[in-house]
């Protein structure tokens, strides 16, 4: 009972704070936070000793006393699934797709066909109307203020990452536009590149929100305002990070996320407001049609992407911030790395999601190995010949990110999508290449994908690892192997008796089955 209190008195203080320095605490208090107060240089060794501590799934880092600031670096703050839920109000992700419920209502709705679906539907309005963002008219992100001459963005302590980066970058900002002519808002997570002390470059692809934003500003004839927020709650981080239909509001999802509106404060120089709980702002404009050498850069692929490539060039001319701000980044690469863990937990909110546009979908994964998108796993209750086809085609477009996912592999319900070697006897057992095997080609792609042909342009494989109904095959499926469910009942009763009880089932070494990985393999 003591344990369930302080839970609840932990997430009461996280509702009353809602900012990064009150999820710190939180992770400080459960033992997740390792402080750093010996001198480390941002310049690679931050990056390097935070790639191990991930690997390892180790705590959060604070480092206190970095070389060249005055401002302590957050980082791998997300670096487990487990954090990642802790910063939703969850304690696991199965609890999730609860909240996706309720976002699949606000995603697409439907008239309510019984009195308990209109039950749940007002509940859900209730939550949006606890989830308004509210105003903060004396917003700490404020207390300081450094206007044109005074911005000087190499005092904040950005990394570089990998050796052959052409410079420093900026990595879990929320970058902030507005639809010239709806003034609906756009909030997202961009990699930046420093450039001088008050400019730097942005990487992008073509269907995300600020890159419509500056295309109609072009045609207006306007610049483009922009402000990054730095150092927000991990929280609204992830609703930045969710696929949202176009006109609703990133703040309304962090809202329904945490229980209650987030507050914003308007920037000083643009007309855009922003979490007013933010350590640091940066206030600019990107004039349509100015571009500098952005890159080279590690990316989420593992590679160096980017390699000087003309990219839109902001300029800042405001900077606000905190009284001793703190810098809260991370940085991609091959997983684990924190984007990763991101985006399991936001596969759990996708699901129901999922489940509403394409029904014959019983579940789905995309394995961090894969990038967190490049391969789906999926599961249907197969009624029909053809079925996997038609679930694999509505997979790639029931959501935007789904697009640049190059491989799908349909299977059948009872198959554990998320373990491979379940995937793999359905693969090897169910699958004709010839007959199972489609791909779809020249479709629009990840620009940063180097397997392809051509830059943004490449194609796309499914696989049909389900069991054959005619007229798929004319041969008879024979029954799989499995036990009758009075013997697996009895041996699960009987596990302790038999003295094998120290024995957890599911908590196997990979290396029992002749896997054989070294532990340098992550590395």
């Amino acid at each position: 009972m003591g344990q369930i209190n302080d839970f609840l008195c932990e997430t009461e203080q996280r509702y009353m704070a809602r900012d990064l320095r009150g999820f710190l605490e939180l992770l400080e208090k459960r033992g997740q936070l390792k402080r750093i107060t010996v001198p480390v240089d941002p310049d690679q060794e931050i990056a390097e000793i935070a790639t191990r501590m991930m690997q390892a799934g180790g705590p959060a880092l604070l480092f206190e006393n970095v070389k060249g600031s005055n401002m302590p670096v957050a980082v791998n703050v997300m670096g487990t699934v487990q954090r990642v839920c802790w910063s939703m109000n969850v304690e696991e992700p199965e609890e999730l797709e609860k909240l996706g419920d309720k976002l699949a209502l606000l995603y697409q709705p439907r008239p309510p066909k019984k009195f308990s679906q209109a039950v749940d539907f007002g509940k859900v309005l209730f939550d949006v109307v606890k989830a308004k963002p509210m105003r903060d008219l004396l917003p700490v992100c404020q207390q300081v203020v450094l206007k044109d001459d005074e911005v000087d963005l190499n005092q904040i302590p950005f990394l570089k990452v990998y050796p052959s980066d052409a410079g420093k970058v900026l990595t879990l900002g929320l970058m902030i536009t507005k639809d010239p002519e709806s003034g609906i808002p756009n909030v997202g997570v961009y990699r930046l590149q420093l450039h001088s002390k008050n400019t730097m470059t942005v990487q992008w692809l073509s269907v995300r929100g600020p890159t419509r934003h500056l295309r109609k500003a072009a045609a207006m004839g306007k610049k483009l305002e922009v402000a990054i927020a730095i150092g927000v709650d991990p929280l609204v981080i992830m609703a930045a990070a969710t696929p949202l239909p176009i006109d609703l509001s990133e703040w309304l999802f962090a809202g329904i996320y945490g229980g209650k509106g987030v507050r914003l404060a308007n920037c000083k120089t643009v007309d855009l407001q922003v979490p007013a709980d933010s350590e640091i702002i940066l206030e600019g404009t990107i004039t349509p049609g100015e571009t500098a050498v952005d890159g080279p850069a590690g990316d989420h692929m593992g590679y160096y992407g980017a390699i000087n490539e003309a990219a839109p060039l902001f300029r800042f001319h405001c900077v606000t911030h905190r009284k001793n701000p703190i810098y809260l980044t991370t940085f991609s690469g091959r997983p684990p790395k924190e984007d990763a863990m991101m985006a399991i937990a936001l596969n759990r909110i996708y699901t129901p999601i999922l489940r509403q546009q394409v029904p014959e979908i019983k579940d789905f994964f995309l394995p961090m190995e894969a990038l967190s998108y490049k391969a789906a796993v999926i599961s249907i209750d197969k009624a029909y010949p053809g079925q996997a086809r038609r679930a694999a085609l509505a997979f790639w477009s029931a959501l935007p990110q789904f697009t640049y996912t190059k491989f799908v592999i349909v299977v059948d319900q009872e198959i554990n999508i998320r373990d491979p070697r379940a995937v793999v006897w359905a693969i090897t057992s169910k699958v004709d290449p010839a007959r199972d095997v489609f791909i779809l080609p020249n479709n629009p792609f990840d620009k940063l994908d180097f397997a392809t042909e051509q830059p943004g342009l490449g194609g796309k494989m499914g696989i049909d690892a389900t069991t054959k109904v005619s007229p798929e095959s004319d041969r008879e499926w024979p029954g799989t192997l499995e036990p009758t469910d009075e013997i697996a009942t009895r041996v699960d009763s009987r596990w302790a008796e038999y003295g094998l009880a120290d024995i957890k089932l599911g908590e196997v070494d990979p290396n029992l089955f002749g896997y054989d990985i070294p532990k340098s393999a992550t590395s």
